[in-house]
């Protein structure tokens, strides 16, 4: 399957404290020490740089619950103020921050990514998200999140008042004009006058439109009103897709969505790869991996991602029937991944864990460099994916496997950049102004 075209597809990485594993940090060459050094993520972002990324991602949790001796401080520093630490040491490489409109106040956000953009010269994106735990809310003057039609109807409206800031004014109208006495041209610069049922704004934005337009918009929900939402706002999205068919199935449900927009909406699933120089030395990188998993963890992941308790299901029987996707009201995209992964596989619990402990259900490669970039090509080739986003099991280790290994594959192949072209995060994933 050896081609040379000129489409490339698009690599991002979801940094995650030392790896997706749930076993990474206890691995005895982990960097778990490390987790609250910003030397840590400044190196993981220039190490993907030096792979040729199209973005660094952060997701984004705003709650702790501290309270389970393994409980992991991942999100340890505020996305915007990690990733502009980040852009310091880095020259191309994008940066996508997640942004919860259930939580948000949209004048302030929308002022920080303008601020990171133009201090990056265009190299921003942001990921937006309704949150999904009570916990959050709780840190948020609220008892317990809204129902999920109430927080997708505020992220619409948060979306399209995020567009409005987003392009208030520009920087044109920042005259200096010394002789004339004139700073800015007032003419352009009004507000915006938004008031609607979530949010009243007065505007403008206090920060120019950015050198790029506006910040690259990102989505990541994958119910109907995720894709949605997606449909009328993002440029790309994050979606999770455990196979062929279910990635299939995504890319049509967006696309009948879209129709009549004119646009095509890129889509990046998620990606876990153990990758050796040979075969059995990637099956052993995630062995030693798996081995390590405390079970109990993994069954508290599991319980909530299926939102209901797992913690006394036999660990070497078949996991019990679960509610069809249409009577669950939790997050939509992992539990129908986890309903597939079971309809493909009739796993045991152990079994299902298993696919589970690195990235929660994301498409899994283990193999060679060949042998993953076959499969990578398919998915490229049958356009259900623009690309992938990475989400290593350990980190750094998995992320240098990557770019050592697998990047230069893809670029004999000819799917994939050997330099960048262009600034801005928009012209890198060849998306118009």
């Amino acid at each position: 399957m050896v081609k040379t075209k000129e489409k490339h597809l698009n690599l991002g990485v979801l940094l995650y404290g030392c790896g997706h594993h749930q076993a990474a940090w206890l691995m005895p060459d982990s960097s778990v020490e490390r987790i609250g050094d910003i030397s840590y993520y400044q190196s993981l972002a220039q190490l993907a740089e030096k792979g040729y990324f199209d973005a660094v991602f952060f997701a984004d949790n705003q709650s702790f619950q501290g309270k389970d001796p393994s409980d992991m401080p991942a999100f340890w520093f505020d996305p915007i103020v990690n990733l502009t630490a980040i852009s310091q040491v880095t020259n191309h490489v994008g940066l996508v921050s997640t942004i919860s409109s259930t939580f948000s106040n949209p004048f302030t956000a929308s002022r920080q990514l303008l601020s990171l953009d133009h201090i990056t010269k265009g190299r921003v994106g942001w990921n937006l998200v309704t949150s999904m735990t009570d916990l959050e809310a709780l840190n948020h003057s609220m008892d317990e999140l809204p129902s999920h039609d109430k927080r997708y109807e505020k992220a619409d409206e948060f979306a399209a008042l995020m567009n409005k800031l987003f392009l208030s004014w520009d920087s044109n109208e920042f005259l200096h004009q010394r002789e004339e006495r004139k700073l800015i041209n007032p003419l352009n610069i009004q507000p915006i006058n938004h008031e609607g049922t979530y949010f009243k704004v007065h505007g403008p934005s206090t920060t120019p439109k950015s050198p790029q337009g506006k910040p690259v918009s990102m989505q990541a929900g994958a119910s109907k009103q995720g894709i949605a939402l997606a449909a009328k706002y993002a440029d790309a999205v994050y979606s999770v897709s455990w196979n062929l068919k279910q990635a299939k199935k995504f890319r049509e449900k967006l696309d009948r969505q879209s129709e009549g927009s004119n646009r095509h909406i890129k889509v990046f699933p998620g990606l876990v790869t153990y990758v050796g120089h040979t075969h059995e030395e990637a099956l052993a990188k995630k062995s030693a991996l798996d081995e390590q998993l405390p079970l109990a963890i993994a069954l508290k992941q599991l319980s909530f991602f299926i939102q209901q308790d797992c913690s006394n299901w036999e660990i070497d029987k078949e996991v019990p029937p679960l509610p069809p996707i249409e009577e669950f009201t939790g997050p939509v995209g992992r539990y129908e991944t986890i309903l597939e992964i079971i309809n493909d596989t009739q796993p045991t619990v152990r079994e299902l864990l298993g696919y589970l402990n690195a990235g929660g259900g994301h498409h899994t490669l283990i193999g060679t460099p060949h042998e993953i970039v076959d499969q990578m090509e398919v998915w490229f080739e049958a356009g259900v994916a623009d690309g992938f986003n990475l989400m290593p099991p350990t980190l750094p280790d998995s992320l240098e496997d990557f770019v050592e290994l697998i990047v230069p594959e893809m670029q004999r192949r000819g799917i994939f950049r050997k330099k960048y072209e262009g600034h801005t995060f928009r012209e890198l994933l060849g998306l118009p102004l």
